[in-house]
């Protein structure tokens, strides 16, 4: 199960999570969200993360213009959109040679979305619902997305803590690729506690 360890925006703190080797990493390029890293993080920091961390810019509602900019200044080869960015807009950016996660609201009509988004994405993520558009600390019923009967590989997003890890390795009729983690590792909003996230991967792979 790959983990995506999000929200990140502090130098030193971003080198501490990367020697815990998460499969990816994301900085949020969203102005009304408290990790948001333009003005605070320089582009240099994200460049010497391990090249084996996919480093994933996470977006509402921009234009194309916008997060080819930003994903050059800032070294990224990932994009997660988290707004309303239709199956054109991820497929143009795939286009332009970066992996696209598009975040989706878990409800009855998932499948039927999801198939839009289908062969424009490399991956979808589930994520609570919130004006805040993530980092909220709260789950959804995971049990809505048993029906999902797509084909694109999904991550699961949403208030997920230390507590969860053995119930995400057993899950049953659920099959997620990987899990995005937040809100519930940080010490104070921007700032992940590494021992709490040290914990939960090494749980996650089978290390203790």
């Amino acid at each position: 199960m790959l983990i995506k360890v999000c929200g990140m925006k502090h130098a030193k703190n971003i080198v501490e999570v990367s020697e815990l080797n998460p499969d990816l990493m994301g900085f949020i390029f969203y102005p009304p969200s408290p990790r948001y890293v333009v003005g605070t993080l320089l582009p240099e920091t994200i460049k010497e993360i391990p090249s084996n961390i996919i480093k994933t810019g996470v977006f509402v509602n921009a234009g194309k213009k916008e997060i080819l900019k930003l994903t050059e200044l800032f070294h990224l080869n990932a994009v997660q959109l988290h707004g309303s960015e239709t199956p054109q807009l991820c497929s143009e950016l795939k286009n332009e040679g970066l992996k696209v996660l598009k975040a989706l609201r878990p409800d009855d009509s998932l499948s039927i979305l999801a198939q839009e988004y289908h062969d424009v994405c490399d991956m979808l993520l589930f994520d609570t619902p919130s004006p805040q558009h993530g980092g909220t600390g709260q789950k959804f019923d995971w049990s809505l997305l048993e029906s999902y009967n797509g084909k694109t590989p999904f991550f699961l997003s949403g208030g997920i803590g230390v507590e969860d890890a053995e119930t995400l390795k057993n899950l049953e009729n659920i099959h997620p690729m990987g899990v995005d983690i937040n809100s519930k590792f940080e010490i104070e909003p921007e700032l992940k506690d590494v021992s709490r996230l040290k914990t939960f991967i090494n749980k996650i792979r089978g290390c203790v």
